[in-house]
C-alpha cells in the first residue's frame, strides 16, 4: 500500500481532486475508478469522489505498476478542485490575472489551457466567474462556449453559493450585514469573525448581490480593509502576491447530477499571513474553519 497523509496545504480538499494531485495524467475519471473500486481508501475505509479530506487524515492506493507509473513527486502547475466534461474548476493563486493584460504576464486561462494541453486533453476555457487579480480560491473554467453559456446563466439568475475568508485590520463586531449601496445598486455583504489576534480578525464573508470588489468596497467603508488591499485599504503585503481574500467555497448546480460544494485550500502563503497577522497556528484556524463549514452545511443543506 502507498499512503498519503494531509496537511493543512490539503485541507477541505475533495478526495478526487488529492488524487489528481498526486496522478495529474491519469486518464479522466481514472481517480473516481480508484475510489469506486475500492483501490484508494481513506482512513482504512470505503470513501467517495466528493469526501472532503481534513487534516491527519491518511489516504492510501494499492500499489500497482500503473499508479506507480503516474505519481509524480512534485504539485501540478494547476490546482484542479473538480473536472468534468464541461467544467474545471480550479483553485487561482493570489496575484495571477483572469486574462492576457498589456504586461503579457502568466494569467489563469492561459495558464489552465497550457496544463490541459500538457496533460493531453486540449481545449478552449472559459471563465464562467471571475476574481480579482490578489484574490485567490475558487474559480470555474468552461470547456466550450455551450457550457460557459449555460453556466453563466446560473450565475446571472441565481448565482453562485460562495464563502469568502478575509484578513481584515481591526477588531469588527463578532457578526455583521453591510448593506450600503455600491454604484448606485443595492448590495449587500454578511461577515462572521473567527478569530481575532494581534489587531487584525479573520472573517468568513458572503456577499448576497455580487457587485464589482464588493467584499473589499465594503469592509472598507466599516473601517476594516482587507490586509494588503493598495485600492481599499493597506498597501502591500510583504512576501505574498496579493491580497488577504480568498473564496474558500462554492456551491455550483451541475445540470445532470445537482449541486456540488467545492472548498478551495488554502496556500502556504495565506497560512503564513493567519499565523503572522493573527498570531495564531493552523490548528485554530482549522477548528474555526470546520465550525464555518458545518454552519454552512446546517443552513444551506448542502
Amino acid at each position: 500500500m502507498l499512503s498519503f497523509d494531509i496537511t493543512y496545504n490539503d485541507h477541505c480538499r475533495r478526495l478526487e481532486s488529492f488524487l489528481r494531485t498526486l496522478m495529474p495524467m491519469a486518464a479522466p475519471g481514472y481517480c473516481r475508478k480508484l475510489i469506486k473500486g475500492g483501490a484508494a481508501r481513506l482512513n482504512g475505509a470505503d470513501a467517495t469522489a466528493d469526501t472532503m479530506l481534513v487534516v491527519k487524515d491518511r489516504v492510501t492506493l494499492k500499489e500497482s505498476a500503473t499508479i506507480t507509473s503516474l505519481l509524480i513527486t512534485t504539485r501540478p502547475a494547476l490546482d484542479l478542485l473538480y473536472e468534468d466534461d464541461q467544467v474545471a474548476i480550479v483553485n487561482k493563486p493570489a496575484g495571477l490575472p483572469m486574462h492576457r493584460t498589456a504586461e503579457r504576464e502568466k494569467n489563469l486561462v492561459d495558464e489552465g489551457m497550457a496544463y490541459m494541453a500538457w496533460r493531453g486533453t486540449s481545449c478552449k476555457l472559459y471563465p464562467v466567474n471571475r476574481l480579482d487579480r490578489g484574490t485567490s480560491g475558487v474559480v470555474i473554467l468552461a470547456k466550450s462556449s455551450t457550457a460557459a453559456g449555460m453556466y453563466g446563466r446560473q450565475v446571472k439568475e441565481t448565482g453562485l453559493d460562495k464563502l469568502y475568508l478575509a484578513l481584515v485590520t481591526g477588531a469588527p463586531d463578532e457578526s455583521g450585514v453591510i448593506a450600503e449601496p455600491l454604484d448606485e445598486k443595492e448590495s449587500e455583504t454578511r461577515y462572521t469573525v473567527l478569530l481575532n489576534g494581534a489587531g487584525n480578525a479573520l472573517l468568513a464573508v458572503t456577499p448576497i448581490s455580487g457587485r464589482m470588489h464588493q467584499i473589499r468596497r465594503h469592509l472598507e467603508m466599516i473601517g476594516h480593509p482587507v490586509l494588503g488591499d493598495k485600492r481599499y485599504g493597506t498597501g502591500e503585503l510583504p512576501d505574498y502576491d496579493g491580497f488577504a481574500l480568498h473564496s474558500f467555497r462554492t456551491v455550483v448546480v451541475r445540470p445532470e447530477t445537482g449541486p456540488l460544494t467545492v472548498c478551495a485550500p488554502l496556500s502556504e502563503g495565506f497560512w503564513g499571513l493567519a499565523q503572522r497577522y493573527l498570531g495564531q497556528q493552523p490548528e485554530a484556524v482549522i477548528a474555526r474553519l470546520d465550525e464555518c463549514l458545518t454552519v454552512c452545511v446546517a443552513t444551506s443543506g448542502q
